[in-house]
Parts: structure tokens; C-alpha cells; sequence
């Protein structure tokens, strides 16, 4: 049964859509079965899988309004993971979506059935909290942070914080924190050291121990529609993704063990 993780942050330009493409790619190569969703109407995770959101037929839009089956939908990509694509269309499907009843429960809809046929499916959201947003909350077993190290992110991841425990109280009671991801970190940055310390203050083990550094090969990868582990590997930012696939594999496999325990120990 697949982990479905939404990758989210209401502040724009963290690296969040750059965090969903290499991480599906990164734990495509562990290897697991991966099925990315693209929820953003920009597209852009779509666009750095190596798929043109111009020249898709069936989306996401389609599959969350019901006229297309999920797994019609699905595109394989070269990097040996599944994706669910998104385009422009998702601004007009997420004003359809406003009229119906159970609104925020669409995609968990869509992706339950799915959950048989992957280890992971990994979410990328919109920078916003939108009604998208709140669909992939909902579906969502966890929740990856991506965040830079600099002051008014605090303030942001704060908001974030408040939005997930709302949505723990009224949609989704199992929802958690994945972990929180620092992003564009530059070791020499003083107010960035001073900012990586204080989350790791309040989140304490929440906080992912990969750091993805400011690099130039994790920038220029989107462009070449392939993901930093298909582009170049053996980069910083290739390193810390494929660390950070790692990562999130290890703590999946910790959570499945206590639980099997606690199972255990319940039944003696």
C-alpha cells in the first residue's frame, strides 16, 4: 500500500515542485514504485518529468472531474516513474469542484484506488492554500515541508503548521508532518545557519537531516525536462536528493515496524 505524501508550502519559491520531481525520480531508483501528481495548474512538475503539459490528453482535470479514468491518465516517464499530469486546466477544474458535495475529498477519491499499485505517490502542490491544496491534504498520509532558511519562512511554515493541524481536526484526523526540507541552503549564510538551528529547535527529528544546497546543475535541470538524478547524479544537488529518497524510504519502513510492534504487543 502506497505512502501518499503532498509535498506543500503556502510560500512560493522553496523548491517545492524541484523537491516532488527529485524525489520521485530518487526513490524511482532505490528502487520504488513512484507515482507523481501534478497539482499545480502551472504545470511545472509536469514540464521537468520530460512531458509537455501542452500535448497531454487526459490530466488530472479530467480524472478529479470524473471524466477520465486515473489510470488512462497515467504517463510513464523516462526516469522510471509514474505520473499524473497537470496543466492550466486545473484553475477551471477547481472552480467546478466548488459546486459539489464532499469538494476536498476528490482526489483522496481518485488516489484509493491506486494505492495497491505503488510504494509512494508524491503530490506536488500548488503555492497556495487553495481548494487543491486542501484536496491533497486530505488524500495525503504526510506532508513534506521544502523551505528556505531565511526569516519570513518561519513565519510561513507557521501558517502551514496551523493549516495542517485545521485539517487534522476536520478532514483528515491521520495527517502528519513527513518532515521539513531545507532548500537553496548556503552553508555561509549566517541568518540561514541561524534559521536551520531554530527549526531543528522546534521540529527537532521532524526536520529531514539532507540539506539541498543552492546549486547551479539542480537549476539548469528542469530545462532539460529530466529530474537532477537523471541529469546529473553525482551533483550536490543530485547527492542530496538521492539522500533524501533515502531518507523518506528508512523512515517509512521505522513507521511499519513500531507499528507492527504496537500491533503485537496489543494482541499479547
Amino acid at each position: 500500500m502506497a505512502r501518499i505524501i503532498a509535498i506543500a508550502n503556502q510560500k512560493g519559491g522553496v523548491g517545492k515542485t524541484t523537491t516532488a520531481v527529485n524525489l520521485a525520480a530518487g526513490l524511482a531508483r532505490v528502487p520504488q514504485k513512484v507515482l507523481l501528481v501534478d497539482l499545480d495548474p502551472q504545470g511545472n512538475a509536469t514540464m521537468g518529468s520530460g512531458v509537455n503539459k501542452r500535448e497531454i490528453g487526459a490530466s488530472i482535470t479530467e480524472v478529479l472531474l470524473g471524466e477520465s479514468d486515473a489510470k488512462s491518465a497515467i504517463l510513464r516517464t523516462a526516469e522510471d516513474f509514474d505520473l499524473l499530469p497537470g496543466n492550466i486546466d486545473l484553475t477551471a477544474a477547481e472552480i467546478q469542484l466548488m459546486d459539489r458535495g464532499e469538494r476536498e475529498h476528490q482526489l483522496k477519491r481518485v488516489l484509493e484506488p491506486l494505492r495497491a499499485d505503488y510504494d509512494f505517490i508524491l503530490i506536488d502542490c500548488p503555492p497556495a492554500l487553495s481548494l487543491l491544496t486542501l484536496n491533497a491534504l486530505t488524500a495525503a498520509d504526510s506532508v513534506i515541508v521544502p523551505m528556505q532558511c531565511e526569516y519570513y519562512a518561519l513565519e510561513g511554515i507557521s501558517a502551514l503548521v496551523d493549516t495542517i493541524e485545521a485539517i487534522r481536526g476536520r478532514l483528515n484526523p491521520n495527517l502528519e508532518i513527513e518532515g521539513v526540507l531545507r532548500t537553496m541552503f548556503d552553508v555561509r549564510n549566517n541568518l540561514a545557519n541561524a534559521v536551520s538551528a531554530e527549526l531543528i529547535t522546534h521540529f527537532g527529528d521532524k526536520v529531514f537531516r539532507t540539506i539541498v544546497p543552492r546549486n547551479v546543475r539542480l537549476a539548469e535541470a528542469p530545462s532539460h525536462g529530466q529530474s537532477i538524478v537523471g541529469y546529473d547524479r553525482a551533483s550536490r544537488g543530485g547527492v542530496a536528493y538521492l539522500g533524501l529518497a533515502g531518507e523518506v524510504v528508512r523512515r517509512t519502513k521505522e513507521r511499519e515496524q513500531a507499528a507492527r510492534k504496537a500491533t503485537k504487543e496489543a494482541a499479547a
